[in-house]
């Protein structure tokens, strides 16, 4: 299953907001089927701060593991914010090939 982040807006900022995003899309992950990975896509997102971020895709590898796989994005703000995220839980995300 793929998912634009975009969908939520091309402006994720905000702790709240995160969380908001991450309540709102309990419905799709329910969806997901249990040996399916879940790609997130950046593309769209303007910017991508660490604590909406920390809010929506933490939680996601926390349940998903290695099955939550981030597709690549030349955006800094992502790459920025995927970096604080990676040394704040101490685990890698998976990213897929272009």
């Amino acid at each position: 299953m793929k998912v634009k982040l975009e969908k939520f807006g091309n402006t994720l900022i905000s702790r709240e907001l995160g969380s908001e995003a991450f309540k709102a899309f309990q419905s799709t992950l329910l969806e997901l089927p249990p040996n399916e990975e879940l790609e997130i896509d950046f593309s769209g997102v303007l910017t991508l701060s660490p604590s909406w971020a920390d809010e929506f895709l933490s939680p996601l590898l926390e349940r998903l593991g290695e099955r939550l796989v981030l597709a690549p994005s030349d955006n800094l703000s992502v790459q920025a914010t995927l970096k604080i995220l990676q040394e704040a839980n101490k685990s890698m995300f998976k990213f897929s090939s272009r």
